[in-house]
């Protein structure tokens, strides 16, 4: 899979682009602040319907518009498609296909593959619990688009969950009203069918990945503590131990539902006092663990780097493995990176079908990456 052409018209800095793209390795190089990163977010943001940098559309536009517009064309096995996406903040954002209407946006995933790697990354492993579970779900949409349906379901229903514990819990006797605890039941169902089946996804997902993501940070800090992950759910015991390891068993989502309903009925009464759902996967953790202790809090800076990476290099194996090579996207790492790491990234960078690089300077790019350069400066992008 390789991008041949990327368009943005209104895209943050950028009034208009037009990329001719090739396979192999594309290098972006100006200083600082000249909108290098923001051509590789719009393509990221085609391939998740997400941006690596903020978590609403607003920002993508360019100030004093009232849309964005990405368009590029994807080839893959020698098939070529085009796809397009308006962003329009405020209001539903607009999909196309080879110029075509479709229904949703989410209806384009699945068509252009990424996996980026930014200096943002260093927040899977210093950051909250919930930079690793979007991780793991952006993750799950990139290996099989339909969890987006799933992942939005599962939020919707969570957000009529909590809206529904806060007004039960506010009114007195709300334990005996037989009315507001039927209704809760109704929705301990929703959340244990859908939860259970993100559940069961990511379980699988971890297992699948944790090989690819220790052998990757073996190749970038052989020197360090061996690195695993592992998925910590809110189910504690009740989750079966054979799940979310690898080779070990295939999580079965409906089992799941089902301890994810006794496990709600168990919480029942803290839920309705603290006005929040206490159990199900948005209260799970992915555990990145170097040696005997968690990566965060006990990593050094190089260590945080190396895991950073090696999640993102045990993604691209992963994906490449399973339904052939994603596009890989360097967002201005290799000044960050030691001699060791930087020559491991370029090492796999160099074998990728094709792979985006940005940079402030030449000198920051491997030699192995040698490939076309464009110049990027004062609005511009020219070849260099």
């Amino acid at each position: 899979m390789y991008l041949r052409h990327l368009q943005v018209t209104d895209f943050r800095s950028w009034e208009h682009v037009d990329l001719p793209l090739t396979p192999g390795p594309t290098v972006l190089v100006g200083p600082n602040g000249r909108g290098k990163t923001n051509l590789l977010e719009a393509i990221g943001y085609l391939a998740t319907l997400g941006s690596h940098r903020v978590a609403t559309d607003a920002p993508l536009v360019r100030h004093g518009c009232e849309r964005a517009l990405v368009r590029a064309a994807v080839v893959n096995d020698d098939r070529e498609l085009t796809i397009e996406l308006e962003i329009t903040p405020g209001k539903a954002n607009r999909a196309r296909v080879n110029r075509g209407q479709v229904g949703k946006p989410r209806d384009i995933l699945g068509i252009l593959r990424t996996v980026l790697f930014s200096p943002e990354d260093l927040a899977l492993v210093r950051g909250d619990p919930n930079e690793r579970r979007r991780f793991l779900d952006d993750l799950l949409v990139l290996r099989a688009p339909r969890w987006a349906g799933v992942r939005s379901d599962y939020e919707r229903v969570l957000r009529q969950r909590n809206a529904l514990l806060k007004t039960a819990g506010k009114k007195k006797g709300a334990r005996e009203d037989p009315y507001a605890l039927s209704t809760l039941e109704v929705w301990d169902n929703h959340l244990a069918t859908v939860g259970g089946q993100l559940l069961a996804a990511r379980l699988d997902l971890v297992a699948d990945l944790a090989p690819h993501s220790a052998a990757a940070y073996l190749g970038v800090a052989p020197d360090s503590r061996p690195a695993k992950i592992a998925y910590r759910s809110s189910l504690g015991a009740a989750l079966p131990a054979g799940y979310g390891i690898p080779d070990g068993e295939r999580a079965d989502p409906d089992k799941l539902a089902g301890i994810l309903v006794q496990s709600l009925s168990e919480v029942r009464q803290a839920e309705l006092d603290r006005g929040v759902s206490l159990v199900g996967p948005h209260r799970d953790e992915l555990e990145l663990i170097l040696g005997e202790a968690p990566a965060k809090g006990y990593a050094s800076h190089g260590e945080s780097w190396s895991f950073a990476l090696a999640l993102r290099l045990g993604s691209y194996e992963l994906l490449r493995a399973e339904n052939g090579e994603p596009v890989l996207l360097l967002d201005d790492v290799f000044a960050e990176l030691d001699r060791r790491r930087r020559s491991r990234l370029a090492e796999v960078a160099a074998g990728a079908e094709q792979v985006l690089v940005t940079a402030a300077v030449d000198e920051d790019v491997p030699a192995e990456l040698s490939g076309t350069r464009f110049a990027v400066s004062n609005g511009e992008v020219n070849l260099a």
